[in-house]
């Protein structure tokens, strides 16, 4: 189907917008995510690469690559969030879609490790501003009831752009190196930052809550509204803790393959790239499909079903790096993978409804920031430090991240035990937002 970008700009975004505009600005939506995690994860496939050019520890290659794009990118989460509860979010996506790509091109020809550090916080910055205001606009184009939904959909940019960074990113890697997959991904991003300004119409925030937009909170009101949040509270931790223990353990998944099991960034990327695509999409529609019948619309059912799938999917994270053999590995691959994507859209639907209109975009940056600092900050320096440390002579291979990972798959069993307490208020803690709201 093609689409007219005077035809899109000519319909108001308002509630009465076809069922055509709002899909459309949800896949778009979902396309800017697929960049964001294909540029932001992508270094985990050339991490063996990356780290042996330039004679790295485990712990100083995870600085390089994970630490140093985290840190601006949680620090500018917040203040751009603010923006986006205020300001044009279609303007905050192209500007940040184009800035995080021009940094990925230029991290593809950095020449030195100070070059390399620069580009990589250049990534982090110019992510901060994509997320929030993406599933603000989303939240006004869907009704309350069908948000979880949408977010869900939204959220199929999770395992697209795993396997854009995994699969097609480690295909190119072995043809072309490693500063090639930089490139391939940094300027399809410009041109697409572009397209999002020509063709997304700024909708009015609150249109579809039955309530005006309303004055803008202060920061401080925003703090004060959350913390009286208990099940939004509870519901953060989960997310950041399921990003902890999933991503966490996804983001040295490539190097360990590589180390253990001799293959190379190409034959690591063709096992988890397909199992990103097919089980994150399989998880992610499945998710959508079954929160959308009528028996799930009491929310307190859905965090105890995100709960559950996460408690069970622990195990087998936990088997994948006690195992010796490469094929029992692939398996369990496929059942932890879907655990790390099913959860993103219901908690993203969850957190808008437990916000009002004006701090939406601010409790996603809120969770946002929490869920990188554990799954790009701690994590990945955790695990680099633990696999330095259990070395001999700190000399880190493919014992010590072995362990260092088992060390991290357990805390699976403490993101399922926050799911459920966030049950215990959410009917309140909806209606207290919706009061809100008015």
């Amino acid at each position: 189907m093609t689409v007219k970008v005077a035809a899109i700009e000519a319909i108001p975004a308002q509630a009465s917008a076809s069922a055509f505009v709002r899909w459309y600005v949800l896949l778009v939506m979902c396309m800017v995510y697929t960049l964001s995690i294909a540029d932001r994860y992508v270094i985990s496939t050339v991490l063996e690469p990356i780290r042996l050019e330039m004679h790295l520890t485990d712990s100083g290659v995870a600085f390089l690559t994970g630490v140093s794009l985290a840190l601006f990118y949680v620090s500018f989460g917040i203040p751009i969030s603010i923006l986006a509860d205020r300001l044009n979010r279609r303007n905050i996506i192209a500007v940040s879609l184009i800035a995080w790509s021009g940094m990925t091109v230029l991290f593809g020809v950095a020449a030195s490790y100070w070059q390399l550090l620069t580009a990589r916080i250049g990534v982090g910055v110019g992510e901060a501003g994509g997320t929030p205001a993406a599933s603000s606009i989303i939240a006004d184009y869907f009704p309350c009831a069908r948000r979880p939904m949408a977010l869900t959909v939204f959220s199929l940019g999770a395992p697209l752009g795993a396997w854009v960074g995994y699969d097609l990113a480690g295909r190119i890697a072995d043809a072309y190196g490693w500063r090639a997959v930089f490139y391939a991904l940094g300027v399809p991003g410009i041109v697409f930052g572009a397209w999002v300004y020509l063709t997304i119409r700024e909708p009015r925030r609150g249109q579809m809550d039955a309530v005006g937009s309303g004055r803008k909170p202060s920061i401080i009101e925003t703090i004060k509204f959350l913390s009286g949040q208990r099940s939004a509270i509870h519901l953060m931790w989960a997310s950041a803790i399921t990003a902890l223990w999933g991503w966490g353990l996804t983001y040295w998944t490539p190097a360990f393959l590589m180390r253990t099991y001799g293959l190379s960034a190409g034959q690591a990327g063709g096992i988890t790239g397909p199992i990103h695509l097919v089980a994150g999409i399989g998880a992610t529609v499945f998710t959508g499909c079954f929160l959308g019948r009528k028996f799930m619309h009491d929310a307190r059912r859905v965090v105890w079903f995100m709960g559950g799938c996460i408690g069970l999917a622990t195990v087998p994270s936990i088997i994948i790096f006690w195992t010796h053999s490469l094929e029992l590995v692939k398996a369990m691959l496929w059942i932890f993978v879907p655990a790390i994507y099913f959860y993103i859209g219901p908690c993203f639907g969850l957190l808008n409804n437990l916000a009002p209109p004006r701090m939406r975009a601010q409790f996603c940056a809120a969770t946002l920031l929490v869920a990188n600092v554990g799954n790009l900050v701690v994590a990945p320096q955790l695990i680099g430090f633990l696999s330095d440390y259990f070395a001999p002579g700190h000399i880190a291979n493919a014992a010590s991240l072995r362990l260092a990972l088992l060390c991290l798959a357990p805390t699976g069993f403490w993101s399922a035990y926050h799911y459920f307490s966030c049950a215990r208020t959410l009917p309140e803690d909806q209606e207290r937002a919706l009061a809100a709201a008015h």
